[in-house]
């Protein structure tokens, strides 16, 4: 049965000079690992999708695409209907592949979780399409698809973890228009910035160097930060339609309650918000012409709404890619709106450069050490938090183990951006204790005392994943952390034998 057809859709100059290029790669090319880089709002969609049509077309074999959000799923798959590819989206309701089709769009852990349960077949995939490649989440499937071609698409070729560079994974970067020719072509807004300088020396970075959810939170919280905030807007942005996005729902809420004693419209939104309440919330933005949105991690992908006039970061951040991924927000282009507005309260844009300045994404490509200190990466006048620290003493008795630490702020995002239970975050800590305690035991009962040891640990984790949760109480900690030792002696208890007879 034929999958695809003719497509509607007219491509711009620049993505037709794209999609010629990887596919003539891919005609010369065998089981190539290639990286695309195209800016927010340059239509890495559309190319993605165009190529996926053409590869089916030509070859007859499965393409796969990945995202890391489920609203990026169900956006792609309505990119590909329109330009004519027939595809289904992998979910816990529809997990098999069907004879009839030759397309799928998944999340990464659903798919992970699907082949290994073993009820789809891959054998017949030819192309895999990663979106936002940057998170480096398919580096886990990688040995799943080795005589695939491999795509990954990202607007900024720079890995989200400086420990995994993206270089490893992928041999060749393809860069698409920068966005200062997007914005003199006509396809992208042109930004207007407001920078106002903040002292920053509150703040505190994670183990993998950004700012912390709980100094961002005391930081922006203050009053002084919701004033100059408030001046900010009615001096830039008043009566126009503004996006903010802010690092903590404490402090997203602290800017509700301040710009609704001011009399301004606003609503807030964060990754806990309900669906239905979402799609009400996104369709009251849409709508209001002087809406204010402020949000916590929800919209810096998958969100596409032109009308937005200005963007405020009430944040600061190490991470380049999250610096593009909000500014670029507001630089969608409407007939009525040619340029928009961005208000820095977190000294990004001294930190990385304007939004529209190039930038050699080949040589980040190619040495991403040096661009990390270039960036200064771990901000200088910042402190970092790492774990508590381990004594020599209880370091001594797991001599089997080379890494005993567990950065809780980073998987809680990474559960969060990938819309998993924050839950889950426990449970990869507990098993990894689990871990270090079987492979440093001679006995169950060596096993358990190791566990015991672990207790000053397992309070300091707990109590970062409870700042993560900003509002959880003194009881439920408490509670917490008493499950969690209950639950690692249990999970040591499960495995011992079978590790064992191994």
């Amino acid at each position: 049965m034929k999958t695809t057809s003719q497509p509607e859709k007219i491509f711009y100059e620049y993505q037709q000079k794209d999609i010629e290029v990887i596919f003539n790669m891919m005609n010369t090319e065998t089981n190539f690992k290639l990286l695309y880089q195209l800016p927010t709002g340059g239509g890495k969609t559309v190319v993605f999708s165009e190529i996926a049509r053409r590869f089916i077309e030509q070859f007859g074999k499965t393409v796969i695409i990945l995202t890391h959000r489920r609203e990026l799923c169900t956006q792609t798959s309505n990119t590909l209907k329109k330009i004519g590819v027939k595809n289904q989206i992998i979910s816990s309701d529809k997990a098999a592949f069907k004879s009839d089709c030759t397309c799928y769009v998944a999340m990464v852990e659903t798919l992970r979780n699907r082949i290994k349960s073993k009820k789809v077949k891959i054998n017949n995939v030819g192309l895999v399409i990663v979106d936002e490649a940057h998170h480096n989440s398919f580096r886990k499937l990688m040995s799943s698809f080795k005589k695939a071609f491999v795509i990954g698409v990202t607007a900024t070729p720079f890995s989200s973890d400086i420990s995994k560079p993206m270089n490893r994974h992928y041999k060749t970067l393809i860069t698409g228009e920068s966005i200062a020719d997007l914005i003199t072509n006509g396809f992208l807004a042109k930004p207007q910035s407001n920078v106002y300088e903040v002292e920053l020396n509150s703040l505190k970075t994670g183990v993998h160097g950004d700012y912390t959810v709980s100094s961002s939170n005391e930081l922006y919280g203050s009053q002084a930060m919701q004033d100059l905030l408030l001046k900010a807007y009615v001096e830039n942005a008043k009566g126009k339609k503004t996006l903010i996005f802010n690092n903590g729902v404490a402090a997203s809420q602290k800017v509700y309650e301040t710009f609704t004693a001011a009399g301004f419209t606003i609503k807030h939104l964060d990754n806990r918000t309900p669906n239905l309440e979402r799609k009400e919330i996104l369709k009251w933005f849409k709508k209001t012409k002087d809406a204010i949105l402020t949000s916590v991690s929800i919209l810096t992908t998958g969100f596409d709404e032109p009308t937005v006039q200005n963007v405020i970061l009430n944040r600061a951040t190490t991470s380049i890619t999250l610096y593009h991924q909000m500014v670029g927000r507001g630089s969608r282009k409407l007939p009525s709106k040619k340029s928009f507005g961005i208000i820095d309260l977190g000294n990004n844009v001294q930190r990385f450069g304007a939004w529209e300045a190039p930038i050699d994404w080949k040589y980040v490509f190619e040495h991403p050490d040096d661009f990390a200190k270039q960036l200064h990466y771990q901000s200088t006048g910042v402190s970092a938090v790492q774990s508590h620290g381990f004594s020599p003493e209880l370091r001594a008795q797991f001599p089997n183990t080379l890494e005993m630490t567990f950065d809780v702020e980073s998987n809680y995002r990474e559960a969060i951006d990938t819309d998993k239970k924050p839950k889950t975050v426990i449970q990869q800590s507990i098993r990894q204790q689990a871990k270090m305690c079987l492979d440093n035991a001679e006995t169950l009962s060596h096993a358990i005392s190791l566990a015991e040891a672990l207790e000053p640990e397992i309070a300091w984790r707990v109590k970062q994943y409870v700042k993560c949760l900003e509002n959880a109480s003194k009881n439920y900690k408490e509670w917490l952390m008493d499950d969690y030792q209950a639950r690692l002696k249990g999970l040591i208890i499960k495995l011992y034998p079978k590790v064992n007879a191994a």
